[in-house]
């Protein structure tokens, strides 16, 4: 890969200065990341190879050719590979909070979903309490009706409940995810 290809991958111009490729290349990890795509394989995949082709690119523009780092000496070659696992660790912090940022937003809604579910039983059980003490016919398919927005109400709430606890769960192991990757990054550092 020459340096043009590298500044088309990060979709730079020419005359990009090291924090401006350090800054491109950091939210475009971000959206290409794999973790973000961890439900389906298929985009998984992809997404991995489109990653590689873009940490290709970073090394290229940062002076970090592959062919550079073989011909120093061996000594430095095992500070390039601490390098090289440090960006990567980077690289897996940077998936981590887009993904938190994602499974929050759908927490979000899920509480949305949840709030209306409530709003449905509410409403409905009382709408349907008050029309089934009058004999009317019309007053009883309403009181059916309002039922059944309180049972709607009640399965909305139960689902989006399991919903947000699973979003929990996964936010929790993405926050012990990280706690271990920041552990290992600041061994790296420190090395």
């Amino acid at each position: 890969m020459n340096r043009t290809e590298a500044l088309r991958i990060l979709g730079l111009d020419a005359d990009a200065s090291a924090d401006g490729i350090k800054a491109a290349y950091r939210e475009t990890a971000q959206i290409l990341h794999p973790d973000r795509f961890a439900g389906n394989k298929k985009l998984q995949d992809r997404a991995t190879e489109q990653f590689k082709n873009l940490q290709e690119a970073y090394d290229v523009l940062m002076g970090r050719r592959a062919s550079k780092s073989a011909a120093r000496p061996s000594a430095s070659a095992a500070g390039s590979s601490g390098l090289n696992e440090e960006r990567e660790l980077e690289a897996r912090l940077a998936g981590i909070a887009a993904a938190r940022v994602q499974l929050a937003a759908q927490r979000d809604a899920l509480g949305d979903e949840r709030r209306t579910g409530i709003g449905f039983l509410v409403v409905g059980a009382a709408i349907a309490l008050v029309c089934s003490r009058r004999p009317a016919g019309l007053l009883l398919a309403v009181a059916g009706i309002a039922s059944a927005a309180a049972v709607w109400g009640a399965v909305q709430v139960v689902s989006a409940q399991r919903g947000i606890a699973a979003l929990d769960a996964r936010l929790n192991e993405l926050a012990a995810e990280k706690k271990k990757l920041l552990a290992r990054l600041d061994e790296l550092r420190e090395e």
